[in-house]
């Protein structure tokens, strides 16, 4: 959400994107990653409802206003949120696990 070409950086275009899912879907996990200072809000709405988080240098460069950050702060500050807000943060293993999918190990070349 937020980038050039993708879908606008909104708390309406995301409910939008929720609603749609859920009548076509049904079932399903998602989540949500917004570009720069919308991160953390729209992040954080994902949570709500029901949704993952994604955070990272990709999407934002910036802690604060003139902060650059690092993807350890930035992830910090998502667990902060997430877990602020009663919601609990998994790691990869829990995440293969619900998400059904089998770990491979990454081949040198």
């Amino acid at each position: 959400m937020g980038v050039l070409g993708g879908i606008d950086a909104s708390p309406e275009s995301l409910m939008n994107l929720k609603t749609t899912a859920d009548r076509l879907i049904g079932d399903y996990h998602f989540s949500v990653l917004a570009a720069g200072g919308r991160q953390f809000p729209l992040g954080t709405m994902g949570v709500i409802l029901g949704g993952n988080v994604r955070v990272g240098l990709e999407d934002n460069l910036w802690l604060g206003k003139g902060q650059l950050a690092t993807n350890a702060q930035l992830t910090e500050r998502a667990v902060t949120i997430i877990e602020n807000m009663g919601a609990r943060v998994i790691g990869p293993d829990e995440v293969r696990k619900k998400l059904n999918l089998t770990k491979m190990a990454m081949l040198a070349g």
